[in-house]
């Protein structure tokens, strides 16, 4: 049996190793050679972005503020003659209209008193009757000289006095007619009554004039609300444009909204400005007069006010979600003739009809990145879609 020479084996392995790592190598470039042409770096397309020309339209613009209602006429209903409560003769929150009996105040008594004033004033009138005859005659004796003058004199003085106490039982009688008009408490005007604060059999008006109830007048109805200095500035501005006078601005329509509600659906007008501005606020004082006769406002509501002082004839607006915001502001991205993204440093106005007014920075034909904002940044190029604001829009792939 004939045994391998170990040296032989071992040159004959590492001949192997050799040709195993030359077929390696060869592989390896061949497939290096096949990769060549398809790892060449390819430029991604622009990304598609919606972008739109602003809108263009006549924008009223307002003064808005928050304001609190209150009602024009607010009345405490008092006991103002002494006595026992006889009747309560409303409901509590009731709507009465004016000159309803509300209350009755024990009214015998002070009827009493005013048929006892009525007997005084006849008494009166007849002794003045009586005296006025006596004087007569007594001054046709005198020019007959018939009686002294001293009997004259004293029958003047008679009828003086007579005349003087008719004119004290005539102010007795009103007295007594105003006293037993007491006893019957009215409403004073068309308004709502609050609950009743006294119960029946209570005396009231012992020391001081108790207080029955209170009447709220609900239409029209009050609207306070302040403006500030610049806003101040602004309308003083635009009327003396428009040649206003004071007088002018009174007339100037207001609308008001609830919390609850969409829009401004309730109209009024304004009714009183402050002479002076409260220098602690910086605010001028304002008040609206709202008409109410559904009285779906009631007083105390916190309500949402707007004043229009101007309308713009041509304003760009654009949707708010195209605005961005940093440490400089707010700006929109607008695409230049390039198709290159641009940062623009805008001034906002107002919200109108859910666009916003562009007050300065942008033009009428810049073409405004409104949909895809997150894609792009400024520098870059894009490939932009026409879009059309204000219509509903299916956002570029």
């Amino acid at each position: 049996m004939t045994r391998a020479n170990p040296a032989s084996l071992a040159h004959r392995n590492e001949e192997w190793r050799q040709i195993g790592r030359a077929l390696t190598a060869l592989a390896a470039v061949a497939v290096l050679a096949g990769c060549e042409d398809k790892n060449t770096f390819v430029a991604p397309p622009p990304p598609k972005v919606d972008v739109a020309t602003p809108v263009q339209r006549p924008v009223t613009r307002y003064i808005e503020a928050t304001g609190n209602t209150a009602p024009i006429k607010n009345v405490d209903l008092v006991a103002r003659v002494q006595g026992f409560l006889q009747s309560i003769d409303y409901q509590d929150g009731a709507f009465v209209k004016q000159g309803t009996q509300l209350f009755t105040i024990e009214p015998e008594t002070y009827k009493l008193k005013l048929e006892q004033a009525q007997a005084a004033e006849a008494g009166a009138q007849a002794s003045l009757k009586q005296a006025e005859a006596d004087f007569k005659r007594q001054s046709d004796l005198v020019q007959r000289q018939a009686v002294s003058q001293a009997t004259l004199d004293s029958s003047t003085s008679t009828r003086d006095n007579a005349q003087a106490n008719l004119q004290q039982a005539q102010a007795n009688t009103k007295l007594a007619e105003v006293n037993y008009g007491y006893t019957k408490v009215s409403a004073p005007f068309d308004g709502v009554v609050s609950a009743h604060l006294v119960s029946i059999g209570e005396l009231v008006g012992v020391s001081s004039p108790t207080q029955l109830a209170t009447i709220v007048a609900m239409d029209p109805i009050y609207v306070n609300f302040t403006v500030n200095e610049q806003d101040v500035l602004r309308i003083r501005a635009e009327a003396a444009r428009r040649g206003l006078t004071g007088a002018d601005l009174k007339q100037f329509p207001i609308q008001i909204g609830l919390q609850t509600e969409t829009g401004y659906p309730h109209e009024g007008r304004l009714d009183y400005v402050a002479p002076t501005i409260t220098q602690s606020t910086g605010t001028l004082a304002v008040r609206g007069l709202v008409p109410n006769d559904k009285r779906v406002l009631l007083p105390g509501y916190f309500v949402r006010v707007r004043v229009p002082f101007s309308q713009e004839k041509d304003s760009l607006l654009v949707p708010d979600t195209a605005l961005g915001s940093d440490q400089g502001g707010r700006y929109l991205l607008v695409v230049n003739g390039d198709n290159i993204v641009e940062q623009r440093k805008v001034q906002i106005g107002p919200v109108d009809n859910g666009l916003r007014v562009i007050e300065s920075g942008l033009k009428p034909d810049d073409r405004v990145v409104i949909a895809g904002l997150l894609r792009v940044i400024p520098g870059q190029k894009i490939d932009p879609q026409q879009a059309k604001i204000g219509q509903p829009q299916a956002s570029a792939k």
